[in-house]
């Protein structure tokens, strides 16, 4: 079912951005695992009614880009409105362990000044009537970001900032949750044989079956959204909110989830607003597409302005609409260590150039990582490779190491396969973008530049595997202890 909004509201515009004429409700939509593959976005195979109808009737950023490619990271980042990098939450899964990320003093939480402008936060699953996933790598009271996970317990006329969070790419990860998926598209599914696979990826059954799941998993995600719709809708809120639509990052596979390649860090990002308000100056009924760069972080500097609620000078993400709007002149994203695995990567893109550090180039990029690993496409990908039933565009990620450096021209490479790194035609780009990320670096003191310390790392692996690792999933736990052997000898290796 699509949801109809059914009342108009007047437009007050202020120096700061358009507002609604009450405050307006507030409210993110944000998706786990799923690159850019909605209808609105040109996937053929998708069926995503509600997202193309927030995307027709809003705003729609066609180049927005998560800061980090992984969950917590992407999470801490989002909730701060600050580069993870910036305050040291940039190792997936942090403060598990003995030792604490502390927010700095002046910095915080988007739901903590909606809460102090008299709003009502909450966060839920999709249902609306449970919790929903937080994920963030810094020490926080829950009570002290969140009055519940149902914005309906607020009291009257008081207005919320509500955020639902989806499952996504991770549906087809779990055999029941793939099933609910099954079930909710009423057994539509996608058909196989029309699964056309990116050319970096072989045409393998396995692989060709895991994206079709994927897929499914798009639709199904839509049909989440317009019951989130339906149900402001159907409380008589929806007039008077907000919405925001993105994903965390980009799909779970060898090249997206955890890597700085556009699958992996190019996400959907839509601002839809009750009919009649304008969040652009633009008076056209059929939405509005832009391709001004934005970082994911924006969300939060914007979700505040448009709420009339003052955005603090600490944070880095910028306001998208009104007389604050800035526009970006590059966007940088990061990875560091995720789970047991330990790597340092970098990105920035400018114009139609992503360039991208790799600061552990002797090491593969599919270094040991049980997470990934687990996942079906990951052994079919090594054992065509080690036969050497892959093209050589499908090779480069399972290559033994890696350049420092990557450049692409994405206008005539949009898969990213051609690295013109090495290309001396090139040259001045290349010396132009890596000082552009050496001069990121520093002010925004990104903390990646020191390594994480072996004593941070083996609380942190204590944690990982404590927390029931071992008894629920012992050949798991095994994994990521031999892992944890691996990451220690290359180190020691100096490689």
């Amino acid at each position: 079912m699509m949801f109809k909004p059914t009342l108009f509201l007047a437009l007050l515009l202020l120096s700061a951005g358009p507002v609604l004429a009450a405050r307006p409700n507030i409210v993110w939509i944000v998706v786990d695992d799923m690159s850019s593959h909605f209808g609105y976005q040109g996937e053929p195979l998708a069926r995503t009614p509600n997202v193309d109808q927030l995307a027709r009737e809003g705003v729609v950023f066609s180049q927005a880009y998560a800061t980090a490619p992984v969950c917590s990271t992407f999470r801490s980042a989002l909730i701060t409105g600050i580069y993870q990098t910036s305050i040291g939450a940039h190792h997936h899964r942090s403060s598990r362990g003995e030792h604490k990320i502390a927010l700095p003093g002046q910095v915080k939480t988007v739901p903590e000044m909606f809460r102090a402008a008299g709003y009502y936060t909450t966060n839920a699953d999709a249902s609306g009537g449970r919790w929903g996933k937080e994920d963030y790598n810094f020490i926080y009271n829950r009570s002290q970001l969140y009055d519940g996970f149902d914005y309906r317990d607020r009291k009257q006329d008081q207005p919320f900032f509500a955020q639902f969070q989806l499952r996504g790419g991770k549906l087809r990860n779990v055999d029941k949750w793939y099933e609910e998926a099954k079930s909710g598209l009423n057994g539509q599914l996608v058909d196989r044989s029309q699964v056309k696979l990116p050319p970096y990826y072989p045409n393998h059954p396995v692989i060709r079956e895991d994206w079709a799941q994927y897929l499914d998993a798009v639709n199904y995600t839509d049909v989440e959204v317009g019951r989130i719709l339906e149900r402001l809708r159907a409380d008589g809120v929806l007039d008077n909110t907000i919405v925001f639509f993105l994903t965390d990052h980009g799909i779970s596979h060898a090249r997206g989830k955890q890597f700085l390649y556009e699958e992996g860090i190019l996400i959907p990002f839509v601002v839809w607003a009750p009919p009649g308000v304008e969040l652009e100056s633009a008076k056209s009924t059929e939405g509005v597409e832009r391709d001004d760069l934005i970082a994911h972080i924006d969300l939060a500097a914007t979700s505040l302005q448009l709420a009339g609620v003052q955005v603090p000078d600490w944070m880095e993400g910028r306001p998208l609409f009104g007389d604050r709007a800035k526009a970006r002149n590059f966007v940088v994203s990061a990875r560091d260590r995720c789970d047991e695995t330990v790597d340092r990567i970098r990105s920035v893109r400018a114009g139609n150039f992503k360039y991208i550090r790799n600061d552990y180039p002797q090491r593969p990029y599919l270094q040991p990582c049980a997470y990934k690993d687990a996942k079906p496409f990951m052994p079919v990908l090594r054992e065509w490779f080690a036969a050497g039933k892959l093209n050589p565009a499908q090779s480069l990620h399972l290559a033994d190491s890696r350049p420092r450096e990557e450049l692409y021209d994405l206008t005539s490479d949009p898969w990213e396969i051609h690295n013109l790194a090495a290309d001396p035609a090139y040259a001045q780009r290349l010396a132009s973008m890596r000082a552009t990320l050496e001069a990121w670096e520093v002010r925004t003191n990104d903390q990646g530049r020191t390594p994480e310390s072996e004593s941070v790392y083996d609380s942190e692996m204590a944690a990982y595997l404590r927390l029931g690792l071992r008894k629920r999933d012992p050949d798991y736990a095994a994994e990521v202890e031999r892992n944890i052997r691996v990451m220690k000898a290359w180190q020691a290796a100096g490689k």
